[in-house]
């Protein structure tokens, strides 16, 4: 690996690291799912040091589902069967373990502990809905146990190309984005061509589950020890064929699982407010693609 893309792999950090929400951004939304506030409950998890809480980095997420009619509320406590009963969907996004909270460097140990993944487990195969989103190191390693539990294998490393850029674009024309309930959505209006992911992880399903975005070639799976540090030293492999987005019923429930956060919401990023998520102007159907898991999520598309 050269010096040149080392350097570029760490500017690209520096920008991710000064991500914050986009408070001007409100995606076209016509009909709302549901009369404003009569909607599900979405719980958005905020007790595991995420990167990302609702009124932090995915404001504009919470925004756009309040907009839609849902019910969404921060979950600051641990999970287990009280927390969990009124909820329909429970949102993780970017958890971490203590240690990792400023520090991203492996190891990178289960932001939750056994008792909670049971609960979460428990309450799914019930009927409840889980919208599990764990991004690169170490976002992917923090989240493993949980996503093992369900039958997926979370990486914990950089899906990028040569140049170490990350911007995925994904096509329903070239199979990388599914055919699905999701990308149909519930009229023509509401179906979904493209999606463009912002770097993350790829995953692999272990069993049952379906795949909605698979990273086409050449693109490159890092497994770096330390978050946006790379040497010609660093672990590698092809990234094709992974995923980055996919779902599965448990039980009475569902899953939907991602590779990438940033795709779920809008932010800045930098001195020049790069835009980053359903407010790029590369990820225009982002914003419906978000409601259209939602919708999955609560029922409102079925299989």
């Amino acid at each position: 690996m050269s010096l040149q893309c080392v350097a570029t792999a760490l500017a690209i950090g520096t920008l991710h690291s000064q991500q914050v929400a986009d408070t001007v951004f409100q995606p076209p939304l016509a009909t709302p799912a549901y009369a404003a506030g009569r909607g599900p409950l979405v719980l958005i998890d905020e007790a595991h040091h995420n990167f990302h809480t609702a009124e932090g980095r995915y404001s504009p997420f919470a925004r756009l589902l309040r907009r839609d009619g849902y019910l969404v509320r921060p979950g600051q406590s641990s999970f287990n069967a009280g927390l969990l009963r009124s909820a329909k969907v429970l949102v993780i996004a970017n958890a971490l373990a203590a240690r990792n909270e400023r520090d991203w460097v492996v190891p990178t140990p289960s932001a939750f502990d056994a008792s909670e993944i049971r609960a979460v487990h428990d309450w799914v195969e019930a009927g409840g809905s889980l919208l599990l989103i764990a991004d690169h190191l170490p976002f992917g390693g923090a989240a493993a146990d949980l996503a093992a539990s369900f039958g997926i294998s979370f990486s914990n490393g950089f899906v990028l190309d040569s140049s170490m850029q990350g911007l995925i674009h994904v096509r329903r024309s070239d199979g990388t984005l599914a055919s699905h309930p999701i990308t149909d959505g519930r009229n023509a209006s509401e179906r979904i061509d493209s999606v463009t992911t912002f770097t993350g992880q790829g995953f692999q399903f272990n069993g049952s589950g379906t795949p909605l975005i698979t990273i086409p070639s050449g693109w490159v799976l890092y497994m770096p020890d330390t978050a946006w540090r790379f040497s010609s030293a660093t672990p590698r492999k092809s990234a094709e064929g992974l995923l980055q987005g996919g779902v599965m019923r448990v039980g009475k429930g569902r899953v939907a699982a991602f590779g990438e956060a940033a795709m779920f919401s809008a932010q800045v990023a930098g001195p020049a407010r790069r835009p980053m998520g359903f407010n790029s102007p590369e990820a225009a159907q982002n914003a419906q693609f978000v409601l259209n898991v939602m919708h999955w999520l609560t029922g409102l598309l079925k299989d």
